[in-house]
């Protein structure tokens, strides 16, 4: 089936779930009206449905390749990239100053959803160049903003994070590559690094890497490296791309999904680069970087679970398989079984979806007001939507292959393929543990303010639904009760043993998160209850566990000895 953008679905979450009214009546964001975000997202839907999803196939069964040294992309992808590229959606948050439009945020990143349900592998390259923009934008000198921020803005020119390095992956700090100065404003940059996604590209006419390197006189760790600008081309006089610089494409990962995302080792030997912010403050302008990446992995994950559920229904709705409670010979999609699969999925999608909104609306609200209190909450619910959107989205595709019986394991039906390439999203940009450590760490190092006003907030609205809704608004409240007492746990717990909870606790908060939003949408539209159902009386529940393991603590796992772990 056909991919088809959930427009509608994203505006109702917008519109009666996520509060995006606040973003609006801000004056920085005043423009974005109800009927231009309408008319944004409309176009934007129906781009990525006409567009970018017939790439899909092309770009999984034709990878990318390499030829001469340079990447030749899938068939296709140099028509879909200039659609996105012509259409202004690279820069639809970025600065107006350079060519931007100066949207808000969540609107990019219901668009980033749209793309990725609709073609992950080439929405990649967008979305590296989005967040490169951002860390120029926050970090860069004037003149490399003049130079570089109207041609990324435009598409025309691509960008690209290099953090990883063979030897040095989570652990960062552990990083070789050298940073020489030249005496002439510039560095030299030596050394390799790893899964660079779209290191390369014939789409554009220069690719502009970020690159995480050390100072002759950068301190051991993190707190010694530096950020630098390396372009593929050094720009001339004129702005325009001049000189080869000395870097190259060493290869090209083979991998089990994104294929037409070319992942390529890039080594550097003395290649021209220019500081980006202050000497040996790179991973802070890094992370500018990184922090909304990951929300935009967390919507490709929302992407490729509403790509596969789609997928799923409409395999469910045509197979005839024995009889059912409805039809001697009906579909599928009448078994009480699968009926059960499709109902998590869409209750599942949902959830996720409205987590990544809701954590956008709050970058906005900071970005707007300067809110410290929006700044927190952006902070604690940023890796709680990227690891649930992504464990979602794993799961989601898991189920449409299940769904799909024998031939979802059969590549022609293409079931297969969502689930292939969900895998990655729980792994880059911070696997989904490592988030879920900085959850109970880093964003508790309030004495757990920001998690107890989301709480509140959740069991004001349930407190609140109990005279429409009373069974459903009572298991929220009770629910949320038990995530209130998991959270002071928790906070007492030494930091060792929070981490060995920190996995199913930051699953349980998501879980209270996706049947609020579900509470919430069945309070806006009666006609969502019996899916608000799905997931408050079927898929909330597994709170209680989730919050038991939470408490657990490490020493039973380190109880463990080599020998019992082999055996």
């Amino acid at each position: 089936m056909p991919y088809r953008a959930p427009v509608k679905d994203i505006r109702f979450i917008l519109d009666h779930v996520v509060g995006f009214d606040q973003v609006t009546a801000t004056p920085r964001f005043a423009e974005a009206t109800p009927d231009m975000a309408e008319a944004i997202l409309a176009e934007a839907g129906r781009i990525a449905t006409d567009i970018i999803a017939p790439l899909n196939r092309a770009g999984d069964k034709h990878p990318a390749r390499l030829e001469n040294g340079a990447v030749v992309s899938s068939p296709g992808f140099a028509e879909g990239y200039h659609a996105i590229a012509s259409g202004g959606w690279v820069g639809m948050a970025a600065s107006p100053e350079h060519g931007g439009m100066g949207l808000p945020f969540t609107l990019a990143l219901a668009v980033d959803e749209m793309m990725s349900g609709a073609c992950l592998a080439l929405n990649l390259k967008p979305v590296l160049t989005k967040g490169q923009i951002e860390a120029l934008e926050h970090h860069a000198s004037p003149a490399i903003k003049a130079l570089y921020l109207p041609k990324l803005t435009s598409g025309e020119w691509s960008g690209t994070m290099n953090l990883t390095e063979p030897q040095a992956g989570s652990d960062v700090g552990a990083l070789r590559s050298k940073a020489e100065p030249n005496g002439d404003g510039t560095y030299a940059i030596t050394g390799q690094k790893i899964y660079i996604t779209w290191g390369d590209s014939d789409l554009v006419s220069n690719v502009c890497h970020l690159v995480l390197a050390r100072l002759p006189d950068g301190a051991e760790g993190t707190r010694g490296i530096s950020l630098f600008m390396v372009p593929k081309f050094i720009p001339d006089a004129a702005g325009n791309p001049g000189l080869r610089n000395s870097l190259r494409v060493v290869s090209l990962e083979h991998k089990l999904g994104i294929h037409g995302s070319p992942t390529c080792v890039m080594q550097y030997d003395g290649a021209t680069g220019w500081l980006v912010g202050e000497a040996h403050k790179g991973m802070a302008a890094m992370f500018t970087m990184m922090n909304n990446a990951r929300l935009a992995v967390a919507v490709q994950g929302v992407g490729l679970a509403e790509a596969a559920l789609q997928h799923a229904l409409a395999y469910a709705a045509d197979r005839h398989q024995g009889a059912t409670p409805l039809s001697a010979d009906g579909p599928i999609l009448d078994h009480a079984d699968v009926r059960r699969m499709l109902a998590t999925m869409r209750a599942e999608v949902f959830a996720a979806r409205a987590i990544a909104l809701s954590c956008a609306v709050a970058v906005d609200m900071a970005t707007a007001t300067g809110s410290a209190d929006w700044q927190a909450r952006a902070a604690f619910l940023t890796p709680i939507a990227k690891a649930h959107g992504t464990d979602i989205g794993c799961e989601v595709a898991h189920l449409g292959v299940q769904i799909h019986g024998g031939m979802g394991y059969i590549e022609e039906t293409g079931a297969a393929q969502f689930s292939r390439d969900a895998r990655i999203t729980p792994i880059y940009e911070g696997t989904n543990g490592i988030q879920a450590m900085d959850l109970v760490a880093r964003k508790m190092a309030d004495g757990g303010d920001a998690a107890f006003r989301l709480i509140d907030e959740v069991q004001r609205d349930a407190e609140a639904a109990r005279a429409t809704l009373p069974d459903l608004a009572g298991d929220v409240w009770q629910a949320t009760e038990a995530l209130r007492e998991a959270t002071e746990v928790l906070l007492a717990q030494p930091l060792n043993d929070r981490f060995a909870g920190a996995v199913p606790y930051q699953r349980g908060f998501a879980r209270i998160l996706g049947a609020h939003a579900h509470l919430k949408a069945a309070l806006a539209d009666p006609s969502r209850e019996a899916l608000a159902r799905v997931m408050i009386r079927r898929i909330l529940p597994e709170h209680l566990a989730l919050f038991a393991q939470a408490r657990e603590g490490a020493a039973g796992l380190y109880a463990l000895g080599l020998g019992d772990l082999a055996a």
